[in-house]
C-alpha cells in the first residue's frame, strides 16, 4: 500500500478503537446508567429507528445528515456486538471475521476460487449481477449448507412488511412462478381493488384486512416489475405529504385561518398550489 493508503488504514482503525472504548467505558461500572442497563433486546427498536433515519437520509440526499445518521448505526451494531462479548458469546472482532469470510467466499469471482466455485478469469458466468446474484446463492445453499425445504426460508419475519412481501415475491419468481410482464399483473390489481370494496360494503373488519393486504401485495409486485422498490417509493410520498401539509399550515396562519373542517376549502387550496408549483418546475 502507499503511505496515503497506509495512514488512511491508521485512521480507520484508530476511529473504531475510540468507538469500541467509548462504549466499553459508558457499559463498565461508574458509566452511563441508561447505557449500563440495556440488554440486545432492548436495542432492537432503535437499531432499526437508526436504519431507517439512514434511509431518510440518503433520499434526502443531505450527505452530512448521512454521515451521522451511519454513525447511528455503526454505534447500535458495536454496542450491540460488546453486550454479547459481555455475554461471553462472540466478540466485535467474531463478527467483522463473519462478516468478511462470507464476503470472500461468496465472491469467487473476485477473490479466487473457493469450494469449488471458479475464481477470476476461469470461465465462470459470472459478468452481470444477475449472474453474481445466482452463484452468491448456489453458495449459500451448497457450500454453507443454507438450502431449506421451501424456497421462501430465510426470508426473514422481522423485515417491514413491504419488504418481506418484496422478498418472498423474488423468492418465487426464481422458480419460475411470476407473471412474465408488468401488464399482466394489472388486472390481479383490479381483481383484489374489487375484492376489497365488496369487502368494505360488507363492513367485516377481518375480511377487510385481508383483502387490503392482498391488494398492497399486488402492488408491491406491480412495483417488483416495474424495478421500483415499493418502500422508497412510499418513503418519497410521506416526505411529499409532509412538505405540502406544512406548506398549507404555515399559508393558513399567514392568512389567518384555522385549521379545521370549516375551511377544508382554503386548506385544499394552498395544497394545490404547492403541488401545481412542484409540477411547474419540474
Amino acid at each position: 500500500m502507499s503511505e496515503h493508503q497506509n495512514d488512511a488504514a491508521a485512521a480507520r482503525m484508530e476511529a473504531f478503537n475510540r468507538l469500541h472504548e467509548t462504549i466499553r467505558r459508558l457499559r463498565a461500572p461508574g458509566g452511563c446508567p441508561w447505557d449500563r442497563e440495556q440488554t440486545p433486546e432492548t436495542l432492537r427498536e432503535t437499531l432499526i429507528e437508526e436504519a431507517y433515519e439512514t434511509v431518510e437520509a440518503i433520499t434526502e440526499g443531505d450527505t452530512d445528515h448521512v454521515c451521522e445518521e451511519l454513525g447511528d448505526v455503526f454505534l447500535n451494531a458495536v454496542m450491540l456486538s460488546y453486550m454479547y462479548e459481555q455475554l461471553d458469546s462472540f466478540t466485535v472482532t467474531d463478527v467483522l471475521e463473519t462478516v468478511s469470510d462470507k464476503l470472500i467466499r461468496r465472491h469467487p469471482h473476485v477473490f479466487g476460487e473457493t469450494d469449488g466455485y471458479a475464481g477470476p478469469g476461469s470461465g465462470k458466468e459470472t459478468d452481470t449481477p444477475e449472474k453474481v446474484l445466482n452463484q452468491w446463492d448456489e453458495i449459500k445453499q451448497k457450500v454453507e449448507g443454507r438450502k431449506g425445504s421451501s424456497a421462501l426460508d430465510g426470508v426473514s419475519m422481522g423485515l417491514p412488511s413491504l419488504e418481506r412481501a418484496k422478498k418472498l415475491q423474488k423468492r418465487a419468481s426464481k422458480c419460475g412462478f411470476d407473471w412474465e410482464h408488468s401488464d399482466d399483473v394489472w388486472p390481479k390489481v383490479d381483481e383484489e381493488l374489487a375484492e376489497l370494496r365488496e369487502a368494505a360494503a360488507g363492513g367485516n373488519p377481518e375480511r377487510i384486512e385481508e383483502e387490503l393486504g392482498d391488494v398492497l401485495f399486488s402492488l408491491v409486485n406491480i412495483a417488483r416489475h416495474l424495478k421500483v422498490d415499493p418502500g422508497v417509493a412510499l418513503t418519497r410520498t410521506n416526505a411529499k405529504f409532509v412538505k405540502r401539509f406544512t406548506h398549507v399550515e404555515s399559508s393558513m396562519k399567514e392568512a389567518g385561518l384555522p385549521m379545521d373542517k370549516g375551511h377544508l376549502a382554503d386548506m385544499d387550496r394552498f395544497w394545490n398550489e404547492l403541488r401545481d408549483s412542484g409540477r411547474t418546475e419540474r
